[in-house]
């Protein structure tokens, strides 16, 4: 207003300034051509449709909710527009979507309501908490610029290591859900990966210490299980399910006089996708020239290691031995109670009353109370 006639020109660029993450995936293809998004011959090994699939793409996507419309939306419109241009193979950018959860971290706000770095804050739940001087405020919260309490990576990887870091953030909890962040805690991953060390390489004189005879029928046993739980696990993204498999099976082969080869192989190669300069370094001093990259995940060759062992469960009535069930070694409490329940004898005995009491201790004993009849 006020400057007359002017003359306005339409601004061809609308592009927003993120557009790149539309189609970055693309990119990831091809990043030395200069004439395609990805050279149309690379774009279908890669993205093309798979053997007995209507269309191809990219086959797993982890990212955080907050990607739901400024990049999947979007990458999927643009990605739709390509194809129909002809320029992909593939009709959908991603198959299946996994939301991580949020990693938290404690925040502090001073008597503004500001927040204040996390990191400089002094004292602890018995006395306050203070920054520069004046007492502050703590809440818990996703771990941002914004709330001033990230733990820098950096740091982390300096004292303890990226594997570590890498396999503690992946054992705090259920990769879907928010965990909170423990700085204290990290000490027990790399406990973890110094025993797996310990278990192939003498931490004094630096030689391997695996034994080649073949491992003794527990050890066959325990490594079949890992094997079984880990595959599972890491194809269901239980990535702190993992860590904990192979802490079971780590701590078995500690308890060896010598550690079989066939099982701490099998162990680095379960391992290396959550600790892979660990796992590429026991690998080497194993013995084998190549990348552990190109190996074939474990696998159980003999299914039989997998059935449970057995045992002899007695089922009283009054504290009188009436039945005994064959069951896993394993069996939980709640699982014995009903087969216990379940037997013909308790059956015929309770005649359709409830019993005043189970006591179970497995996996060897359930004793039914009935009332005695007068």
């Amino acid at each position: 207003l006020g400057q007359g006639k002017q003359t306005y020109y339409r601004d061809t660029n609308v592009m927003p300034n993120w557009a790149g993450s539309c189609c970055y995936e693309l990119r990831y293809l091809d990043p030395g051509e200069k004439d395609f998004l990805a050279n149309p011959e690379n774009e279908r090994y890669w993205m093309g449709p798979r053997e007995g699939a209507s269309s191809g793409g990219t086959d797993l996507y982890v990212g955080g909710v907050e990607h739901a419309v400024l990049h999947l939306l979007y990458a999927r419109f643009w990605h739709k527009v390509l194809y129909d241009l002809g320029h992909l193979s593939s009709l959908e950018p991603f198959h299946k979507l996994f939301n991580q959860g949020y990693i938290q971290a404690y925040a502090y706000t001073d008597k503004r309501g500001a927040y204040v770095p996390a990191s400089e804050v002094q004292g602890d739940e018995a006395c306050g908490f203070t920054y520069e001087g004046e007492p502050v405020k703590r809440e818990y919260g996703k771990m941002g610029k914004s709330l001033k309490n990230i733990v820098t990576p950096d740091d982390i990887c300096d004292e303890y290591g990226a594997d570590t870091f890498r396999v503690y953030e992946m054992s705090m909890g259920p990769l879907d859900m928010s965990r909170p962040w423990e700085t204290r805690a990290v000490v027990g991953s790399q406990r973890f990966l110094q025993r797996l060390w310990r278990n192939v390489v003498d931490e004094n004189t630096g030689e391997v210490t695996v034994s080649e005879d073949a491992p003794d029928l527990e050890t066959q046993r325990a490594l079949a299980k890992a094997i079984a739980q880990v595959t599972e696990d890491y194809r269901e993204m239980r990535l702190n399910l993992v860590v904990s498999d192979l802490i079971v099976l780590n701590n078995h082969l500690t308890g060896l006089k010598a550690v079989p080869r066939e099982a701490a192989e099998a162990l680095v190669l379960m391992i290396s996708p959550l600790a892979p300069h660990i796992a590429e370094e026991l690998w080497n001093r194993l013995g084998h020239s190549s990348s552990l990259a190109r190996e074939p995940f474990p696998v159980v060759t003999d299914e039989s290691l997998l059935v449970e062992e057995e045992i002899t469960a007695v089922v009283q009535i009054n504290g009188k031995v009436k039945y005994r069930l064959q069951v896993p070694q394993s069996i939980s409490a709640e699982e014995l109670e009903k087969q216990a329940l379940e037997t013909e004898v308790v059956q015929r005995t309770l005649a359709g009353s409830e019993p005043l009491k189970v006591i179970v201790r497995e996996p060897k004993l359930v004793n039914v109370v009935i009332r005695k009849k007068k």
